[in-house]
């Protein structure tokens, strides 16, 4: 999961000058964006307990998890409000350079912080870090890191959330490539391709095992060129030549085509599964616009949802998959995106608003703070609602903090580089 940046007003709206963001996602936003919001706040608290049902309602979690899963749900839609609002923001600019300098100073402060907390738990014996990484070098370790590709890369994430934002930013590279090439206004035709694959690759038996790039050459070899790619395609795509902004946008989606289906922790229908649905996502923003149909939007949304549970019925159950807990989070999001969308006119509660605005916190702040309790408290085997309830009661002011005093300047920062850039 990644937050998203604000939705341009429909094309007859829009002003002759393309308007900043705004410093975060409170009372700035215009409030059509309520229901992102909401929809964000919502699923935030959906991936925090799912985490937090590990240490405090253990019983819970193994009755619920076979008939829903989650995780999975609360992701599914973030990944719907990612494909909504990313490429619009990126039309919306006009300029490969300045969403990446957005999205650099809106990911990684928080990124930062967090990682950066954890390894200090790590190093105050609370956590064992070096026994999840199987002898990788901390260089390799770090610079797959940086990249926000490491789930892709063979790299176990030091949180284990970060694993969404390697989809995320695959999902940008294709984003880039797609606008610098044309080809942007296609998202319905990407997303029921990206679909009609997954479901072709598990009716054809086609599943490479989790990391196969990387366990076919090695993680260190494949991390410095992975890297060594991403810095030529982002530095390329951002050029004043027309040339070599090609060159690096089409670079970069083809690294993401590479690295999603072939070198992935999670099965390649899945990985295309992820960035069906945030092309979904764009669709639906599309239709929205004015500049595509509803039809076809609700036709895109139609092979998207069977690709996608044909695909997890077919891949069956697993140790670690359970089909039927899979296919209804699929389901759920899709819905709770849908029941958004239908209401978008209308005014969401402020507290659903508001919990939308700190999401990124909310996702990325609670792993350290159950790794605290883990390290401390411990995990229990029996349901204690008062723990439950007490770990949400810290997380939400905790991460309300982390958004002003994180969150928020990092905004700040990245609206003066880009104008600096502009200059």
């Amino acid at each position: 999961m990644e937050p998203a940046l604000p939705v341009p007003p429909p094309l007859e709206q829009r002003p002759s000058a393309p308007a900043q963001p705004p410093a975060s996602g409170g009372s700035a936003v215009p409030s059509r964006l309520g229901w992102l919001d909401a929809l964000r706040g919502v699923a935030a608290l959906l991936v925090a307990f799912d985490h937090s049902s590990y240490a405090f309602m253990a019983e819970s979690r193994e009755q619920l998890m076979p008939l829903v899963n989650i995780g999975r749900y609360g992701v599914l839609v973030f990944f719907l409000a990612s494909g909504y609002v990313i490429p619009a923001s990126l039309e919306r600019r006009g300029c490969v350079r300045s969403f990446w300098i957005g999205r650099v100073f809106r990911v990684y402060p928080l990124w930062a912080a967090v990682v950066g907390s954890v390894l200090a738990l790590d190093l105050l014996g609370i956590t064992d870090m070096p026994a999840r990484f199987g002898g990788l070098s901390t260089a390799t370790v770090a610079v797959a890191h940086v990249t926000l590709l490491q789930e892709l890369l063979g790299t176990p994430s030091v949180v284990l959330v970060l694993w969404t934002l390697s989809y995320e930013m695959a999902f940008y590279l294709l984003v880039v490539a797609l606008f610098t090439v044309r080809l942007h206004r296609r998202s319905a035709t990407v997303a029921v391709v990206l679909g009609v694959l997954a479901a072709m690759s598990v009716a054809a038996g086609a599943l490479p095992p989790a990391s196969a790039l990387s366990g076919a050459i090695g993680v260190g070899p494949l991390v410095t060129i992975a890297s060594t790619a991403l810095v030529i395609s982002v530095c390329c795509a951002s050029s004043g030549s027309s040339v070599l902004r090609v060159f690096g946008a089409v670079m970069g989606g083809v690294l993401a085509l590479v690295l999603v289906p072939f070198n992935g922790t999670v099965p390649l229908w899945e990985g295309l599964v992820i960035l069906s649905v945030m092309f979904l996502g764009t669709a639906v923003h599309r239709a929205e616009s004015g500049e595509s149909t509803w039809p076809r939007a609700a036709c895109t949304a139609v092979v998207v949802l069977m690709c996608a549970v044909g695909s997890a019925y077919g891949h069956g159950d697993g140790a670690h998959f359970a089909r039927r807990g899979w296919i209804t989070a699929f389901l759920l999001a899709v819905v709770t995106f849908g029941a958004g969308l239908a209401l978008r006119r209308r005014r969401f509660p402020r507290g659903l608003t508001g919990l939308g605005t700190i999401s990124y916190s909310v996702y990325l702040v609670h792993p350290v703070l159950l790794a605290l309790s883990a390290g401390t408290i411990g995990r229990w085997r029996r349901d204690n609602l008062v723990l439950e309830a007490a770990f949400f009661v810290v997380l939400v002011p905790l991460s309300v903090l982390t958004h002003r005093r994180i969150e928020v300047p990092g905004l700040s920062w990245g609206r003066k580089a880009r104008r600096i850039r502009s200059t």
